[in-house]
């Protein structure tokens, strides 16, 4: 055994050791909570998307058959630092400080591990973690270093080197078979028996670009993947100024593209180079027309996307089977979700960071048979801030008051709605233009409509994309395809819309002190009137000069979300 294998195997020893109050396992339930990344719930067959019959996820599904499935759960940030800083702390990004991707949770602050651990349970985080500091307050951690790789991955251990330093790596294999193999290694050889174990289980698939292991290549290749009518159909009423731009001029540069809607950045100028296998021999897009190119570019997208999905419920069954076959299943209250949704094609958008249902909403389900009803399913709103007072309270575990969400465990175990649960999920992307052209913006989305305030700017109040309003009917309009801000039928709910905005806002504390350039901004355009309106346009046009300077420029990967 060489010697970083020697290292590991010491680390899962001491984590066995480790002691807190002293509690039998079975006292209470263990605790495994599973998160992919950017894995959305309607690539879960169990929600009933269009990829449920090409797709199928059997061992996810059997959560919500068994347990309880919630399709109105959402992350207050649609990126992967700031969703899990709200998992283990509790709080919104503006209080955890955890506002993009070099969000930090520095050890002392990791409040679920803390509160777990205080109240007698024997913690693990397993694979990706992505909050740059050490993962100090689980008794054991074996992490990707960041994003980690697909294939042939190291993570990260305690050792006696400082942290970073000390590595492990699993040559020959993919990331999702490796982080299964060591959570099973530490169910196995890690665990202290007398003690209830809470396991943070955590995928780095199906996070683009999407390497799947080798033995998925043959899966889905010749099927032709149903596609979203919004692929190919967008209503000129759809969107606003803030995502079309004036006259719709910044079409092609709000939000990256599946197709060549976009020149800076697609997938269709991506994955050609990236898995050529899946596009014709020798393709050259311009021997293609554009709805050619475009269903190209979602097949390779798709197909990629949903053979990492394939790998993941695959080592879920493993898991599960090895939960069973040691009696500890029905002790263990299991969560699956994703870090966030995914943008699969819808509007002709590829990543997350929107508002829009696809990225915004994640997928969550739960299993304990002993006090969860099987085949439950939940509109109740929830957000990620939930998840940890909610984990804590199954364990009887202290929710401090630092702890800004609320446990929803007497929901799952009476099936009722508290009569003063929050009707509004708070939404806000602070990252302004970054990597995938999304702009600046904040909202709430209630059970019935959504609506989003494109402030467009930066932390420093700069590098200005035009505000605009929208506002969504989800019963009828589920897919978001016209914006009714302007409607005058509207004007009344608008109005009352904004004002829950600002009062979710007060609620959450996000009260504009952190970032005071950029609030001017979010406040200059917030009623919206004439004159707003008129600067919005002026602004349209002078980002456009920009944007196009740049791309002459060849700059195509500058820093927008600070300085003007």
């Amino acid at each position: 055994m060489n010697s970083k294998l020697m290292l590991h195997r010491s680390c899962l020893f001491i984590a066995a050791l480790l002691t807190a109050t002293p509690l039998m396992a079975e006292d209470r339930p263990n605790v495994l909570y599973i998160m992919s990344d950017d894995h959305a719930a309607h690539a879960i067959s169990a929600y009933g998307g269009r990829l449920a019959e090409v797709a199928p996820t059997p061992n996810i599904d059997r959560l919500a058959k068994e347990g309880a499935m919630f399709t109105n759960a959402f992350c207050t940030n649609s990126i992967c630092s700031p969703s899990r800083a709200c998992v283990l702390t509790g709080q919104y990004n503006h209080v955890n400080g955890s506002f993009d991707l070099g969000g930090v949770v520095n050890p002392g602050k990791q409040m679920l591990a803390i509160q777990m651990r205080d109240a007698g349970y024997q913690t693990a985080m397993i694979g990706k973690w992505h909050l740059k500091a050490e993962p100090a307050d689980f008794d054991y951690y074996c992490v990707l270093p960041g994003q980690g790789h697909y294939h042939n991955p190291d993570f990260r251990v305690r050792g006696d080197k400082p942290w970073g330093k000390n590595t492990i790596k699993f040559e020959g294999k993919h990331s999702t078979d490796a982080i299964t193999d060591l959570t099973l290694e530490w169910l196995k050889e890690g665990r202290d028996t007398d003690k209830p174990f809470f396991l943070m289980h955590h995928y780095k698939a199906p996070h683009d670009y999407f390497d799947n292991a080798h033995r998925y290549e043959s899966y889905l290749a010749d099927v032709n993947i149903p596609e979203p009518e919004t692929l190919w159909n967008r209503s000129p009423r759809f969107g606003s100024i803030a995502t079309r731009g004036a006259n719709d001029e910044l079409l092609p540069h709000i939000g990256t593209s599946i197709g060549g809607r976009n020149p800076r950045r697609s997938y269709l100028l991506d994955l050609p180079k990236l898995y050529p296998n899946e596009f014709p021999k020798n393709f050259d897009p311009k021997n293609h027309t554009d709805e050619e190119n475009t269903r190209f570019a979602y097949n390779a997208y798709l197909k990629k996307y949903l053979r990492c999905v394939k790998g993941i419920d695959d080592n879920l069954g493993r898991l599960f089977d090895y939960l069973e076959s040691t009696g500890q299943l029905d002790n263990t209250v299991i969560i699956y979700t994703g870090d966030q949704g995914f943008m699969l094609g819808e509007h002709d958008y590829q990543d997350k960071r929107w508002m829009f249902e696809e990225s915004q909403r994640m997928p969550f389900l739960v299993r304990y048979p002993l006090t969860v009803k099987a085949g439950q399913s939940f509109d109740t709103i929830i957000e990620n801030v939930d998840y940890g007072p909610t984990m804590l309270d199954f364990a009887g575990a202290t929710i401090p008051e630092s702890v800004q969400g609320r446990s929803f465990k007497s929901l799952l175990e009476t099936g009722n709605e508290p009569d003063d649960w929050k009707q509004e999920a708070y939404y806000r992307y602070w990252m302004h233009m970054a990597h995938h052209d999304n702009p600046g913006h904040m909202g709430i989305r209630t059970k019935t409509h959504k609506l989003i305030y494109y402030y467009g700017c930066n932390y420093d109040g700069g590098y200005q994309t035009p505000a605009g309003w929208e506002l969504y009917d989800l019963v009828n309009d589920p897919h978001e395809t016209t914006n009714l801000i302007d409607n005058p039928e509207h004007a009344s709910l608008v109005a009352e819309l904004k004002k829950r905005l600002a009062e979710t806002r007060q609620r959450v504390g996000d009260d504009g002190s952190h970032y005071p350039k950029c609030e001017e901004i979010v406040q200059r355009f917030w009623n919206y009137d004439e004159a707003d309106r008129a600067e919005a346009e002026q602004v349209s046009h002078r980002y456009l000069q920009r944007r196009l300077q740049e791309l002459q420029a060849g700059k195509r990967n500058i820093q927008t979300w600070k300085g003007e």
